[in-house]
């Protein structure tokens, strides 16, 4: 069979959280100056799995994949979904610097898109796993969103709410586009930021922390699709899946081989990546050096080539180094249709990564 199984979540290298590391002298000579008895800053910080779990919200609902990682301090993405669990602290200062109160929590960013729509959403939830000291009694938090380059906020809030074991402040925003979504082949990426900070009538309002989606890429550059537009996450490596077993034996058999004699790109597990191609010359010209017509075709076969004619590795456009094989026509023909299929669910246009595993 061919399927899109490789959908796993990918580790994002994107550093999304910002939180000022001089967050807390800043605050105390605000409360200083402000006249308050204590202070408030805002501070990344480590949390321990056990913790983690006491936290867990039952009544937001993120993927399941969503925390496997644990509190990782980082993205972890699929093609159309994003989220990560962030360790954080809010620490109560008092006039000489000292922390004599604090709220650990998590943020836990999600965010979600449509392949054919232009619009996306993000949401950050703060869960609170630990409190302690002075100034804490009677904290709320609330927040806002912007968006960097190629998007916009089109509405959603993070009103001002209180922060306990309990309750967990909550914000969600639906961002557009900025592209040109009626001209074709256009595309461009974005990536949305929710702000949050704490109010304490102790203190006034603290310092502010960032989470910032990985990239968002929105395009109209999708072959076949005229201007249909869509959002996916470019940095997720999407893979195509045959299985010997499958529907296309034949075809998963040559692409193994290809893979592992000949050594050519595109295995699970690597990053010798394969990348789209869409100039249909190009393609013609990789199948025509692969497979020529002169190429004597027994019955019921036809020539498979592997890089595939529509990546940039291919015959032609590659390195030199390519595999042909006669196989059955049916999965051929069928094969080749399973994997255009994949382009199109994953909104994969030129240039865009891939890999091919064989199961």
């Amino acid at each position: 069979m061919a399927d899109d199984i490789g959908q796993q979540p990918q580790r994002s290298s994107q550093a999304v959280v910002r939180a000022d590391t001089g967050a807390c002298t800043t605050a105390r000579q605000q409360a200083l100056s402000a006249g308050h008895k204590y202070a408030a800053c805002v501070q990344l910080a480590k949390v321990s799995d056990g913790m983690r779990a006491a936290a867990r919200d039952p009544m937001w609902k993120w993927p399941d994949w969503c925390d496997d990682h644990g509190v990782a301090n980082v993205w972890y993405i699929t093609r159309i979904n994003g989220c990560g669990v962030f360790g954080v602290e809010l620490k109560v200062l008092d006039t000489r610097g000292r922390q004599v109160g604090g709220i650990k929590y998590m943020m836990i960013g999600y965010e979600f898109s449509d392949r054919t729509l232009s619009r996306w959403a993000y949401q950050v939830a703060l869960l609170e796993y630990q409190r302690w000291g002075q100034g804490t009694a009677g904290t709320k938090a609330q927040g806002s969103a912007s968006c960097r380059r190629k998007c916009k906020v089109a509405n959603g809030s993070f009103p001002s709410q209180t922060i306990s074991a309990s309750k967990s402040p909550y914000g969600q925003y639906f961002i557009d586009t900025t592209i040109n979504v009626r001209k074709r082949g256009q595309k461009g990426s974005g990536s949305a930021v929710i702000t949050h900070h704490f109010t304490n009538p102790a203190w006034g309002t603290s310092t502010p922390v960032e989470l910032g989606t990985t990239d968002v890429r929105c395009d109209t550059a999708l072959p076949g699709r005229t201007t249909q537009v869509g959002c996916i996450n470019p940095g997720y490596v999407p893979e195509m899946v045959y299985n010997k077993r499958g529907e296309y034996p034949e075809l998963a058999k040559h692409i193994a081989y290809a893979q592992d004699v000949k050594k050519l790109p595109g295995k699970h597990g690597t990053k010798q990546y394969l990348t789209r191609l869409t100039d249909k010359k190009k393609i013609t010209k990789n199948r025509d050096k692969a497979c020529p017509s002169s190429r004597p075709r027994p019955q019921g076969k036809s020539c498979d080539e592997y890089p595939f004619a529509t990546t940039w590795q291919g015959a032609s456009t590659g390195s030199g180094k390519f595999s042909w094989r006669m196989i059955n026509a049916r999965q051929n023909s069928q094969g080749g249709n399973a994997l255009n299929n994949f382009y199109t669910y994953n909104r994969i246009i030129e240039k865009d990564r891939f890999l091919v595993w064989i199961k």
